[in-house]
């Protein structure tokens, strides 16, 4: 990220700590994250199993999901699930911090993952990077690993009052989920 943009996220943080939530850390959120789209709804995803997502995302995000999963072939949808051992960079997208006028306050953090996955994916998939094949005894057996984006936004109500979770607002799988 561009030094600009890594001063503005800090900020942001700052601003977070002194008027919404003491406690909040971002090696805390960042690590939540990772969880809950690794391990939460990227494999929901990916064994179809979207009604179990009702409690992680939104109602709007749901909707969009079921309309694009139930069109995605094996292959795409198996590239879905992005195991968090497997999770290979992580960082915050873009922070914002939003006033509704309602007087509801919200803040959305927009975290992008890239993601190592064995899925047998055709090799004119654009977007997507072949890191790398491995041998294990013969040149017969190969295994192709590829190296996947995803973004994953959240979004938290600092509404006095409000449930404390955070709810992903947006899933993005660039040239899988589209």
């Amino acid at each position: 990220t561009s030094p600009i943009a890594w001063l503005r996220t800090r900020f942001y943080y700052l601003l977070i700590r002194l008027y919404f939530d003491q406690e909040f850390s971002v090696e805390e959120f960042t690590r939540g994250a990772k969880q809950v789209s690794a391990e939460g709804a990227a494999a929901l995803l990916s064994q179809r199993k979207l009604d179990l997502l009702d409690e992680l995302v939104s109602a709007e995000v749901l909707q969009v999901l079921k309309e694009k999963i139930s069109l995605l072939p094996d292959s795409h949808r198996d590239a879905l699930a992005a195991d968090i051992d497997a999770i290979m960079y992580t960082t915050e997208g873009d922070v914002r911090i939003y006033y509704d006028d309602d007087g509801i306050k919200f803040v959305s953090i927009l975290m992008r993952f890239w993601y190592l996955n064995g899925a047998n994916l055709p090799d004119e998939v654009p977007g997507e990077t072949k890191v790398f094949q491995i041998v294990f005894g013969d040149e017969s057996t190969k295994e192709k690993r590829h190296l996947l984006t995803a973004n994953y936004e959240f979004q938290r109500e600092f509404t006095e009052g409000a449930k404390p979770d955070w709810t992903i607002t947006r899933i993005e799988h660039p040239r899988l989920l589209e």
